[in-house]
């Protein structure tokens, strides 16, 4: 294995379940029928939630329909596929519902997928790997007690390995992280003079803002405000900040200055909800005994006085944030990627070679190329692909690597330590 591998080794099999037994005893019909279910898992978006693939399979191992997750908030694939029978007019007595996750059992953003299906009338439900968390656990034996044929384990290790690193999040009870690194062919991220904007043309900046839209929070390191002042928001191609917007997060245990950018968000004036709840002084400091306070002119930022990721993870974790985009610096991706915080990688490489200047990575204390960090292509979609007419039958888009403009994209995920050669 290289240190880019799309075919490194899944992880170990899950746990099973209560409420399905793990069986060997599937069909031809229902092996395909899951594998298209894994196959559309990966028409979604990694993030908050894990990527989802659901089919509806006829009693004769007829494939009727085929539904996706798209991501937090939006259907689940349960839901999506039991949509598109809704519309053809499917009848559902006597066909199974294939999904490569264990149908959840709770009611969030959307209702639980257990009460859908049983209220569809479908009768046997197939699912590759348990949903072990606490508010999704459960599927399973809800529709087993009430009189659905359940069985578990189908492929269960293709789809383990697909959302393995949203199981090692959920696990660790923290949010899934992901790093966003914009750099030149020798890997930096300013030139010896400082000057970074811009390294990557208009493209791929405007998909790092769809980026910021789809997570709960952004992060950067004190460097980065230091050196760049960002303001943090997610924007349109036009400068116009979107509707929805991340809580921006610094961590360092500098002081953030009154005046930063990061401070201001997409407001000019402070509501009075936000300066009661105490804003910064004129001192620039943010004091108190918390490691982290809200504060900012709409209330959206927060100082994480830490430099420790793991901290920083668990405080934006009792903030409700469930994913968190890093944009750097240097020290700050190193620091998560030492800790093994990153759950996914979007790299944007342009064309250009400065020689010098700063890294887009520091020091990982790495001194053996027997010890790199290991990484594999993950074609996956861009939050950016979605707004495209025709990205549902659109096969470029799912490349680990792809063009945007004159600029390369990566998407990537953690494969492991390099093997020794054969």
């Amino acid at each position: 294995m290289t240190a880019y591998d799309d075919a490194a080794a899944p992880g170990p099999a899950p746990r099973s379940r209560p409420g399905a037994e793990p069986s060997h005893d599937f069909s031809a019909a229902e092996h395909e029928a899951m594998r298209a279910a894994l196959e559309a898992a990966r028409r979604g978006i990694r993030g908050a939630n894990p990527v989802v693939g659901a089919v509806i399979l006829s009693a004769a191992g007829e494939i009727l329909h085929v539904g996706h997750h798209r991501g937090a908030g939006t259907p689940h694939a349960e839901a999506d596929a039991l949509r598109l029978a809704r519309e053809a007019g499917t009848p559902l007595e006597d066909t199974t519902m294939v999904v490569s996750l264990e149908p959840c059992n709770h009611t969030g953003r959307t209702g639980p997928c257990s009460r859908a299906i049983l209220d569809a009338g479908i009768p046997r439900v197939i699912y590759a790997v348990a949903d072990g968390t606490d508010t999704a656990r459960g599927g399973g034996a809800f529709l087993a007690a009430h009189g659905v044929d359940v069985r578990q384990g189908l492929l269960a290790r293709e789809a383990h390995d697909l959302n393995d690193r949203w199981f090692i999040a959920q696990h660790d009870a923290r949010p899934f992280v992901t790093l966003k690194l914009a750099q030149t062919i020798d890997g930096r991220v300013a030139a010896a003079d400082g000057t970074s904007q811009w390294i990557t043309g208009a493209p791929a900046r405007d998909q790092g803002h769809a980026l910021r839209t789809r997570v709960d929070a952004i992060l950067v390191g004190g460097g980065t405000l230091r050196a760049d002042d960002p303001t943090l928001t997610a924007r349109d191609a036009a400068g116009e900040p979107l509707a929805r917007q991340p809580l921006r997060a610094v961590m360092s245990t500098r002081p953030v200055p009154v005046d930063a950018k990061v401070r201001r968000g997409v407001v000019d004036r402070a509501p009075r909800e936000d300066t009661e709840r105490g804003a910064p002084g004129d001192t620039g400091t943010d004091h108190g005994e918390v490691a982290c306070a809200d504060r900012g002119h709409d209330g959206r930022f927060i100082h994480l006085t830490t430099h420790d990721p793991a901290e920083a993870l668990q405080h934006l974790r009792e903030r409700g944030v469930s994913h968190v985009l890093v944009e750097g610096g240097p020290t700050v991706s190193a620091a998560f990627l030492a800790a093994d915080l990153v759950d996914e990688l979007w790299l944007y490489q342009a064309p250009l070679i400065l020689g010098d200047g700063a890294a887009s990575v520091a020091s990982l204390g790495i001194g053996t190329l027997a010890a790199a960090s290991s990484w594999r292509g993950d074609p996956a979609r861009h939050p950016a692909d979605l707004a495209r007419p025709g990205h549902e039958e659109a096969t470029e888009q799912m490349e680990a690597i792809s063009r945007v403009g004159v600029d390369g994209r990566w998407h990537l995920r953690p494969a492991g330590p390099v093997p020794d050669a054969p």
